[in-house]
């Protein structure tokens, strides 16, 4: 296949560009950088300092003998993105191309503004360019578990059967984002939905959960194809600042009281899960919705276990209830349902002591590279 990555520098990007090409796909990505600028305004650079994306090509080709073509360009720009599908003409396009931070977009009036901004005009621009020269084109979209909130009902996979004065109809489950940026993504999902009933455009939309891990199987040949491992405030997930907390010493700061439910996966059944989308489409004229996650854990659970692995690696851990920066529910009822991906093939890296204790051995490595400065929350949703 034809496969266009929108975002390809990003954690989850680039990994996906070298899986794709390593399977033997025509690969295209395109990435204007915004990431590694906005790291570097908030004093927020990753662990590694990862090459450019035409360096990591490079460095990727040479190492496998595989292509990764690679376009600089901001996708929010209509004209950017309308040459690219026009001359490269996909049929499949990967859309990360997003501001992917919660904190971020709720530090203030121009980080929100940006947020909103870049998020929904690079998803409309893909959808009118797919409409203009790919309309038979399979649009794989990261959405987020993040856009359902922590409702007191079970989470069904994207879409609800509602009976109402005697009458049914399946709806959009009902979305109640906890950040700006996760309401960006509820935006996306109304936007792809009218298109795609509108239009008959295909698309699957993976509402994806927490992502940890430092390297992915096609990384394993060379450091300098590792992601973009953040550990701060502003883009590292939990479970990546809890296994940087360990490494340095610090206590493991958990938000509150630490009942905050969510589904997590590996950055390898992130590529697992994409990779499944792309080879079995959604048909035309469909939305389809996948929960894109392989377990879920407290905050509290996933505190005790990084400390207890941590532990039993020689690191001296302790766990820290902190004041909670965001406001969100720190006890509720948490169960989403998830078996599209399952169905499809999926097979799970479930979170064993063993991979915590591989993902830490990797960060200790370098220790040295880690600022405690970053790991503290510096952005507060009040």
């Amino acid at each position: 296949m034809r496969v266009l990555i929108l975002g390809g520098d990003g954690y989850l990007g680039w990994p996906t560009c070298m899986a794709f090409a390593a399977s033997g796909h025509t690969v295209m990505t395109i990435d204007n950088y915004s990431r590694r600028r906005i790291a570097a305004e908030t004093d927020s650079d990753p662990l590694l300092i990862s090459p450019n994306l035409q360096d990591r090509a490079k460095i990727f080709r040479a190492v496998t003998d595989r292509t990764v073509q690679v376009e600089i360009g901001d996708c929010a720009d209509y004209a950017v993105i309308s040459k690219l599908v026009s001359t490269f003409l996909p049929d499949v396009i990967v859309h990360y191309a997003e501001q992917p931070s919660a904190p971020y977009s709720m530090m203030g009036f121009e980080p929100a503004r940006m947020t909103l901004n870049n998020n929904l005009n690079t998803t409309f621009n893909i959808l009118q360019a797919m409409i203009a020269f790919a309309p038979d084109a399979h649009l794989i979209k990261l959405g987020t578990m993040g856009e359902y909130g922590t409702p007191n009902i079970d989470i069904e996979e994207g879409w609800l059967e509602v009976e109402h004065a005697g009458r049914r109809q399946k709806f959009l489950y009902p979305r109640q984002a906890g950040s700006l940026y996760h309401t960006t993504k509820v935006l996306d999902t109304d936007l792809i939905w009218f298109y795609v009933r509108t239009y008959g455009l295909r698309v699957t939309d993976l509402m994806q959960g927490p992502v940890y891990g430092i390297h992915t199987h096609d990384s394993q040949a060379d450091s300098r194809l590792f992601p973009n491992f953040h550990y701060d405030d502003i883009f590292g997930t939990v479970i990546n600042r809890f296994i940087v907390q360990a490494v340095a010493g610090m206590p493991l700061t958990v938000y509150g009281r630490g009942g905050q439910v969510r589904g997590y996966l590996n950055l390898i059944d992130t590529l697992q899960c994409v990779a499944l989308a792309a080879d079995t489409p959604a048909d035309k004229g469909e939305l389809r919705i996948f929960n894109q996650f392989t377990e879920t854990f407290s905050v509290n659970e996933l505190a005790t276990r990084v400390q207890r692995v941590g532990r039993g690696l020689g690191f001296a851990v302790d766990i820290q209830a902190i004041a909670n920066p965001r406001k969100e529910l720190e006890e509720h009822y948490y169960n989403p349902k998830s078996t599209g991906l399952h169905e499809l093939g999926l097979i799970p890296h479930v979170m064993t002591d063993d991979v915590l204790a591989g993902v830490m051995t990797e960060v200790a490595r370098y220790r040295d590279r880690i600022d405690v400065g970053r790991i503290m929350p510096r952005v507060r949703w009040n």
